[in-house]
């Protein structure tokens, strides 16, 4: 991943609300959330079910724009009219991991991992990895590549799915419940995977109702009812 080594944030949320619906239907999912997320941090976001959560994580992921409040991904301020910049922004800025997994079954390993890729605006300034260098990030053998998703286990999957957010050679990783889907030994090995990049400089944000997985961060948002009510070091 990516390493700036200058003052400006990975992200920056000033005063961020977010409304869905009108009238009657109104739901406020934020409410003046304020959050900076430092280069090479590694962050997570917890809070019961419908606190705000997700809906933080598709803004930090240019997916969604705020209702008022300002939001900047590397220094570059998020426009909230143009879906177009949104996406190229995404694109270039922003790797994403699920905990479903998302990946095509009908392409191989390897051209699910270059995919991202063909949203890339422009390189970032450093010299993109490539597959085989990819998946030994994520320690998996390089003979995979040649296989399809529905050939690998659960855990090899979620691997992939780590490659693949890494193509682009992302600012920030944004992770949505990434060991959701996993049995202890293979949600380890992912957390592990995550601590290795996040020592080697990596901007790591994780959603997460598992507090093993949050113990592995460096600072803890806690959100309730779509505001911050605490932030710590776990």
């Amino acid at each position: 991943m990516d390493v700036r080594m200058n003052e400006r944030h990975i992200a920056d949320l000033q005063d961020v609300t977010k409304v869905y619906g009108s009238g009657r239907n109104t739901v406020t999912a934020l409410r003046g959330v304020n959050l900076r997320i430092d280069p090479g941090e590694f962050l997570a976001v917890v809070g019961p079910s419908g606190s705000g959560k997700s809906t933080l994580l598709h803004i930090l992921g240019c997916m969604d724009v705020p209702t008022t409040g300002t939001v900047e991904i590397d220094g570059e301020p998020v426009p909230r009219e143009n879906e177009r910049k949104r996406t190229a922004l995404r694109g270039e800025k922003i790797g994403f991991v699920f905990q479903a997994f998302h990946l095509l079954n009908e392409l191989s390993v390897r051209e699910n991992i270059e995919l991202p890729r063909m949203f890339l605006r422009r390189t970032n300034g450093s010299r993109l990895l490539k597959p085989e260098e990819l998946i030994a990030k994520v320690h998996m053998p390089v003979a995979l590549l040649d296989r399809r998703p529905t050939e690998i286990s659960g855990g090899e999957r979620q691997r992939v799915a780590i490659a693949r957010a890494l193509a682009n050679n992302p600012s920030m990783l944004l992770c949505d419940e990434p060991t959701g889907n996993l049995d202890s030994a293979n949600s380890e090995a992912v957390m592990a995977i995550f601590d290795s990049l996040n020592r080697a400089g990596g901007t790591i944000v994780v959603v997460t109702h598992n507090p093993e997985v949050a113990s592995h961060a460096s600072r803890m948002v806690t959100l309730k009812d779509g505001q911050v009510v605490e932030a710590e070091s776990p």
